[in-house]
């Protein structure tokens, strides 16, 4: 009697720190995210599942074209891409990104734009003065934009981000896992 009460301890102790040691993994290191929507596209699919890095950012800064989660309202998390960092001064002007006056090639969007030949631009023209009255990406806030131009909600109409409502970097598609792979 004494020793399977031992025993039923014991399976006790170790199921309590499995559970802990899982939510302390999900709280502070990583979380599963589904993508909700087609504003990523063709990148990103409607119910990608995809793994959050969230350390990396407490350890450095966003990086340009990251694709990141972020805390948009408080009922709605986002996933979108990095264009602007803190001081970049942003601009779109014939389906071309302008940082800080120079053009930037955009891999990422070529799947898109062939299907668009001569129905107009993917990214219609814009600076980022004009979307949130700043010039410049203010310190510690990212300009974001989905990769579905046509249909995202991003920067252009949000404003910047505050760097604090970065949950973190993803790049991990985990399901369906016929889709398993990593994106840029």
């Amino acid at each position: 009697m004494a020793r399977s009460k031992n025993e039923l301890w014991e399976w006790v102790k170790a199921l309590a720190i499995a559970v802990l040691l899982a939510a302390g993994i999900r709280y502070f290191f990583f979380a599963p995210i589904v993508v909700d929507g087609e504003s990523m596209m063709p990148t990103l699919h409607d119910k990608d599942r995809m793994i959050v890095n969230k350390i990396g950012y407490k350890i450095g800064d966003p990086e340009r074209f990251d694709i990141v989660v972020f805390h948009a309202t408080q009922d709605k998390d986002y996933i979108k891409r990095v264009i602007g960092l803190p001081g970049d001064e942003i601009e779109y002007r014939d389906d071309v990104l302008y940082i800080n006056g120079d053009p930037y090639e955009e891999p990422y969007l070529d799947k898109y734009k062939e299907q668009l030949q001569g129905d107009g631009p993917l990214t219609e023209d814009f600076t980022l003065e004009e979307r949130t009255g700043s010039k410049v990406v203010p310190e510690g806030h990212i300009f974001v934009m989905g990769d579905n131009r046509r249909y995202s909600r991003d920067g252009r109409h949000i404003g910047t981000v505050s760097q604090e409502e970065v949950l973190g970097k993803t790049n991990i598609v985990y399901w369906p896992l016929a889709d398993l792979r990593m994106v840029d």
